[in-house]
């Protein structure tokens, strides 16, 4: 005989209100079939909470592969920015440099012995950074020439520090040379004419200028480029009236075409007073200021004397 097992329900006074009679074998397939459904349901749960989370992550992470695209992208516009900016300091350092031989010309202060150039003995300047390449395929490459141009730089600085330390000391020995050395602009204005070969215009044939023709209206002010003394303030036949002053250290400045004298001869001059007033005197085809130096008597190139 099988034995049947009774569910009974009762209510809160113990009377009986339903019951139910099952099999063993019922019962476990019951019991059996409740555990599968509660296994699926299980894993549904498990499942569900498994892609939540995939999807998650997968969203996390692309919102940091875009903040990181994000960062490269402007990394490297900072590469390229800093690329510029050593490129900038270099041909700022040259510039120096130029600056530095230009005072060591005028002050007769070149450099002695093996002269070493800012980017090694007798090296050639190196070319700029291409910053304008594809940093995605090219990164690398411009690290390195960053690396590369950065040492170079710090080279160079390194030089002309101690070659402004070196000419800071000499000129400190020759103040009052600087001071009697045309430095500056004796007036406004274009130039018109360089001290060079050019064909005359009177007379159409090849000539040397010796000096440095600057144009500019009838009565600009001419300044003395440095201290000195005037020694000659009148007429003369091609250049017109003129006037020379003498420096000291063997330095004289003439000017031509004046059209007025405001120093005389024996007048002392400082850098930067008035002189005279630009003119169209003797042989000229327009108002303009015919300015030469000479060091010991021969002529040069006054663009050379011209700091500012």
């Amino acid at each position: 005989m099988t034995k049947n097992i009774t569910l009974l329900c009762i209510d809160d006074y113990g009377r009986p209100l339903k019951q139910a009679s099952f099999s063993k074998k019922a019962l476990w397939a019951l019991s059996l079939f409740f555990m599968a459904g509660l296994i699926f349901f299980g894993y549904f749960v498990f499942d569900y909470f498994q892609k939540s989370r995939s999807s998650f992550k997968a969203e996390k992470l692309n919102t940091l592969l875009e903040s990181q695209s994000a960062l490269i992208a402007d990394q490297r516009k900072q590469l390229q920015a800093f690329g510029n900016k050593i490129n900038e300091l270099k041909n700022n350092i040259i510039a120096l440099n130029e600056f530095e031989n230009k005072i060591r010309i005028i002050a007769n202060l070149e450099k002695k012995g093996k002269v070493v150039g800012l980017f090694g003995i007798g090296g050639s300047l190196p070319e700029d950074i291409d910053t304008a390449i594809p940093l995605k395929k090219d990164h690398k490459r411009l690290l390195k020439e960053m690396h590369q141009q950065i040492e170079l730089v710090n080279e160079a600085s390194t030089i002309q520090h101690e070659g402004f330390k070196s000419l800071l000391i000499k000129l400190k020995d020759k103040r009052n040379l600087l001071a009697s050395t045309p430095s500056i602009w004796p007036t406004k204005g274009w130039i018109s004419s360089t001290f060079s070969y050019r064909t005359s215009p009177f007379t159409g044939r090849r000539e040397f200028h010796k000096g440095l023709d600057i144009a500019n209206k009838m009565g600009s002010p001419i300044i003395a480029p440095a201290n000195g003394v005037v020694t000659y303030a009148k007429k003369k036949r091609i250049i017109g009236n003129m006037l020379i002053i003498n420096h000291g250290y063997g330095i004289t400045t003439k000017y031509g075409h004046i059209s007025k004298f405001l120093k005389n001869s024996g007048d002392k001059v400082k850098r930067g007073e008035k002189i005279a007033l630009i003119g169209n005197t003797g042989r000229s085809t327009g108002p303009h200021l015919h300015y030469e130096v000479h060091i010991k008597g021969v002529p040069v190139d006054p663009q050379n004397y011209i700091l500012n």
